[in-house]
């Protein structure tokens, strides 16, 4: 009996011996995964590799990943699975060791399409995993191993643009607008606008604008927005903000203007000077009045009328009014003697005095003839 049991103990132990001599299990501590990019934009390839660290003549690895955002292309590794959220590789070396693999790559393509950041990972698992010839077999990698990517729209970096029309004049209020643009606008959270002003020596300069609540505020003191901020991004961005600018005196003025990331200590995404000239006032001048003699600058302090052959369209009536008043004032003046035109007054007395005795003496003429007939 006790020769039984020995006999049946040292036989296991020499299968168990014999057994280890032709296969054992080891670990992959040297395997390691890289991409070939951590920001994927929308058509742009992700390749995937994959290090093993040691010659395989077989294994079976899984690439999970999120199909809204990937689709798979192509891999070097073996024979391919794609069921659509993950890609089995399957691999066997039937040479018997002389076409093992140490490392492999896969594709995957980002989808057209995305405006927003997303951020996904590519999980990896394997199994089955052999030497050249199957004398050595590795554990599985039940832990996914995960490589973090982050798929985004190729951003257009933000503009600022203050606009207005016509000529600055001192202490005069402007019109002006503040827009913020971006084909495809990166996605900020929590934004504001600052700006900060240069001014000429006295001078001073405000930036005003209202509020969804009508609430005024000046964009060079205390900027634009909320103190959390708000946010901005996505596909063509173009914020128009209107404000009402006075510069309190001529001179040469800039105002530098920021937009900042709340979220990142203040971090500047965009920023632009602008430079401005601003005019001074121009006194209005009352029109010369007739008689008037202190004109400035003038040595005899007597201008004379210039004369010109047109009248300004403007001073037509003013001219005709003057015209008529001159005329007026020469009915007024009395001659210091009659005319010369006309009859004399005593040649009208002579005139009459004849006829009358002309008359007479006709008269009595005919008297007398009829006092004779009778």
């Amino acid at each position: 009996m006790k020769k039984r049991i020995l006999a049946l103990a040292t036989s296991l132990c020499l299968f168990l011996l014999l057994g280890s001599t032709l296969c054992f299990a080891d670990s992959l501590d040297a395997i390691n995964v890289t991409t070939n990019k951590a920001v994927v934009n929308p058509g742009e390839i992700l390749e995937v590799s994959i290090d093993f660290g040691a010659d395989l003549g077989a294994y079976t690895v899984d690439f999970a990943y999120d199909n809204n955002l990937f689709e798979y292309v192509s891999t070097d590794g073996g024979t391919p699975n794609d069921n659509g959220t993950r890609v089995r590789v399957v691999y066997y070396d039937s040479s018997g060791g002389t076409n093992t693999k140490r490392n492999i790559k896969i594709q995957f393509r980002a989808k057209e399409g995305i405006v927003t950041s997303n951020p996904t990972d590519i999980s990896i698992t394997a199994e089955g995993m052999a030497n050249g010839d199957a004398s050595v077999n590795y554990d599985d990698i039940g832990v996914p191993i995960t490589k973090s990517v982050t798929v985004e729209p190729k951003y257009v970096d933000y503009t600022l643009d203050l606009t207005y029309t016509g000529d600055i004049i001192e202490g005069e209020e402007k019109e002006m607008k503040l827009s913020t643009k971006s084909s495809m606008g990166k996605n900020y959270a929590h934004v504001r606008l600052i700006a900060e002003a240069i001014t000429p020596d006295g001078g001073t300069v405000k930036l005003l604008g209202k509020d969804h609540q009508s609430l005024e505020h000046d964009l060079i003191q205390s900027g634009w927005g909320e103190p959390e901020g708000y946010a901005i991004g996505g596909v063509n961005v173009n914020q128009v903000l209107n404000y009402t600018a006075t510069f309190s005196k001529a001179g040469n003025y800039s105002i530098t203007i920021k937009l900042i990331d709340r979220d990142q200590s203040d971090a500047v995404i965009a920023e632009k000077k602008f430079d401005f000239t601003v005019n001074q006032k121009q006194n209005q001048t009352s029109p010369v009045q007739p008689g008037d003699t202190n004109l400035g600058n003038n040595q005899n302090n007597v201008v004379e009328p210039e004369k010109t052959e047109e009248t300004p369209i403007n001073q037509t009536n003013q001219t005709e009014e003057m015209s008529f008043s001159e005329k007026s004032e020469e009915n007024k003046i009395v001659p210091s003697e009659l005319p010369k035109t006309g009859y004399d007054g005593y040649k009208i007395i002579s005139i009459i005095l004849i006829t009358l005795l002309v008359l007479y003496f006709g008269l009595s003429i005919s008297l007398r003839k009829q006092n004779k007939k009778k």
